[in-house]
């Protein structure tokens, strides 16, 4: 039996994430976690301090120490962060968006960036920016932001979330892929890509595969010892 650790940061994500996983990775046992703070302060303060660093860090650690086999973070604005304190944590730390964001960027060309909170526009640009550079490519990148949505969502009416953001897909036309930033867009995802006409990428999925594989490579690691 595998054990898991979610982190999140909005209360949607932790209703559904936990399934998702089920779904498709058996004999495993999730904790949850969710800390709103780590997202609703930085779009506050326009920054993630060092305190909201050291908050986060204490999160996975306490993670690692509930002898969970890997942690995945399910906030997209946190994986700036995961990234720079991963390496200080005993078990594998997973970002929700790392595999959809080198998935968008095999796509390469012109990529819109979708979002319902302005904190995760910056991490996810950013990313793209960054893997891009790796792989040797360039992108054209666009950015779309609907506030209004987050707060729909947050407010529990999800029908008025989802209708604010197919109206705002209307917009995005001659792309070659929109990126979904936050994981509780994802199931929109075949909506929006009738819409636009081009490739939709929404986190969950592939950070589920990135997560299945990661615990197949660690079940290997045991057999091996």
């Amino acid at each position: 039996m595998y054990r898991v650790a979610l982190i999140h940061t909005v209360k949607s994500v932790l209703m559904t994430f936990e399934d998702m996983i089920k779904d498709k990775i058996e004999e495993v046992k999730i904790v949850n976690t969710l800390d709103e703070f780590l997202a609703t302060d930085p779009a506050e303060a326009g920054e993630f301090t060092i305190d909201n660093m050291n908050r986060l860090f204490m999160i996975l650690k306490c993670a690692e120490m509930a002898k969970s086999d890997a942690v995945v973070v399910t906030c997209s604005t946190l994986t700036p962060a995961v990234q720079k304190i991963k390496d200080f944590v005993k078990i594998p730390v997973i970002a929700i968006d790392e595999a959809m964001i080198k998935k968008a960027v095999q796509i390469g060309g012109k990529i819109t960036i979708m979002a319902t909170a302005d904190s995760t526009v910056g991490p996810t640009k950013s990313f793209l920016i960054k893997e891009a550079e790796k792989a040797g490519k360039k992108l054209e990148i666009s950015v779309i932001v609907c506030p209004d949505a987050i707060k729909a969502l947050k407010a529990g009416d999800k029908e008025y979330h989802d209708k604010l953001l197919k109206n705002e897909a209307l917009q995005i036309k001659g792309q070659d892929a929109v990126v979904l930033a936050q994981a509780s867009m994802a199931h929109l995802e075949q909506d929006i890509e009738k819409i636009c006409g081009c490739k939709v990428l929404s986190s969950p999925k592939h950070c589920i595969e990135q997560l299945k594989e990661t615990l197949s490579s660690i079940e290997k690691q045991k057999k091996g010892a």
